[in-house]
């Protein structure tokens, strides 16, 4: 079923990544990666103010 998305921005797609718009069945990417980050760090826009008091990251490696 379509849906009616509002604008997009994309800033960069890496080398292994997946942009697709439109109606699809199935996307499939080839690779997977691990990422830890705190608090604030995948905010997007622009004209941000992100305001972080003391922050710990805690990470479980399996």
């Amino acid at each position: 079923m379509p849906a009616i998305v509002g604008a997009f921005k994309v800033n960069a797609v890496g080398t292994s990544g997946v942009v697709h718009v439109g109606d699809c069945i199935t996307i499939s990417p080839y690779a997977e990666v691990k990422t830890f980050a705190g608090a604030g760090s995948f905010n997007t826009g622009d004209g941000l103010r992100v305001y972080n008091q003391n922050s710990i990251t805690n990470t479980y490696d399996n």
